[in-house]
């Protein structure tokens, strides 16, 4: 047997010859990996020097309330994910379950008021339009998953078929009732006070109820997915389903889970934007899908798989919604941030498959 203090002594010679090479590439895979986040940082800086008020109060109450309006959509995408895939039809069950909670909660007294029918908006009222909204999205993501598991489509066709098949129902509930595409507005105080009310005010700013309705949610998918045998079999699924399948895990109905808690979040981040926009159109929702993929990804939730925190997901939509109020304070144009946010999209992405090829 070897002596100890000789091996230890051969250890130590072997990491000094080893040493500078491995610290360099150490640093080299820190800077690499971390490329979009030292990015971003110089670029908050930099408006924080050209535009002072970028760090005041009202622009974090300005702040809070995008962040809590676009993260129960980059919530449920986040499951989709982490089994590989993805959910190109988000956006669009966002625009059409605002449409029906704008048409759920408008006020009686309007002239063109969608149903006249509907009863009189209250409290009760409101949560049986929450009910029908996440059902709405529940479904939709009941159907896409219910696809992707049966018949091991990819989950970009079938959302892709999804999304389509949304919008075209949107356009003929826009035009029903000779509404002929008119935005649904007259929005009742019931729906736009316990939804989109003030809780408290940052430098006169109002932060919404919402916000802390978002705070919930984000409390709810933490547990599933950290705390609960679902949460467990989703990133197993998502790591490996063959192995999954192996250790008992029913890949089918995890699959079409992950799928329909997506599409129920996506049911409520309408539910929320019916307050936000004050009047939901039938372009409402469209290319938001882009933003939440966007935040997943800088949150750490690869592609590859498997991978995925709640914190990271939090983390991607706040480094999000930052970028977009500092490039709008300074001034840049929204065909301009179409550009940015492909690129961030597109850097983000490479960067996690150049995690996944080094750990290869």
């Amino acid at each position: 047997m070897a002596n100890p203090v000789t091996k230890l002594r051969n250890t130590a010679e072997e990491f000094k010859i080893k040493s500078p090479k491995d610290k360099k590439r150490f640093i080299v895979d820190s800077i690499l990996n971390n490329a979009l986040y030292i990015l971003m940082l110089i670029f908050v800086i930099y408006t924080a020097i050209m535009k002072p008020n970028f760090l005041s109060l009202g622009s974090l109450a300005n702040l809070i309330t995008q962040v809590a309006a676009y993260l129960p959509m980059a919530l449920g995408i986040g499951g989709c994910i982490v089994l590989t895939g993805t959910d190109l039809s988000a956006g669009r069950v966002m625009g059409l379950t605002a449409a029906v909670s704008a048409v759920f909660m408008q006020k009686l007294d309007i002239p063109n008021r969608m149903f006249a029918a509907m009863p009189e908006p209250s409290v009760p009222w409101l949560l049986v339009t929450l009910l029908v909204v996440l059902a709405i999205g529940a479904l939709i993501g009941l159907v896409n998953g219910f696809f992707v598991a049966k018949f091991s489509l990819h989950p970009f066709i079938v959302t892709l078929s999804t999304q389509l098949i949304t919008y075209g129902i949107i356009l003929w509930f826009f035009n029903l009732n000779d509404n002929n595409g008119t935005p649904f507005g007259g929005l009742s105080d019931v729906y736009m006070d316990s939804v989109g009310g003030t809780m408290f005010r940052l430098d006169n700013i109002g932060v919404p109820v919402y916000v802390l309705y978002a705070v919930i949610l984000t409390a709810l998918m933490w547990f599933i997915w950290n705390k609960t045998t679902f949460g467990k079999n989703m990133f197993a699924v998502g790591s490996n389903a063959e192995a999954a399948k192996v250790s008992g895990v029913n890949v089918f109905w995890t699959t079409v889970l992950v799928h329909t808690l997506a599409g129920a979040c996506y049911g409520y981040a309408g539910f929320i934007e019916g307050v936000r926009s004050g009047s939901v159109q039938a372009g409402t929702g469209m290319n938001a899908e882009c933003d939440a993929i966007a935040a997943c990804v800088i949150g750490g939730v690869s592609f590859v798989g498997g991978t995925g925190k709640i914190s990271g997901i939090i983390l991607g939509v706040v480094i999000l919604r930052l970028i977009f109020v500092a490039l709008t304070m300074l001034g840049v144009g929204s065909s301009s941030l179409y550009i940015i946010k492909g690129a961030i999209i597109l850097c983000a992405c490479a960067l996690d498959m150049r995690k996944y090829l080094v750990k290869k």
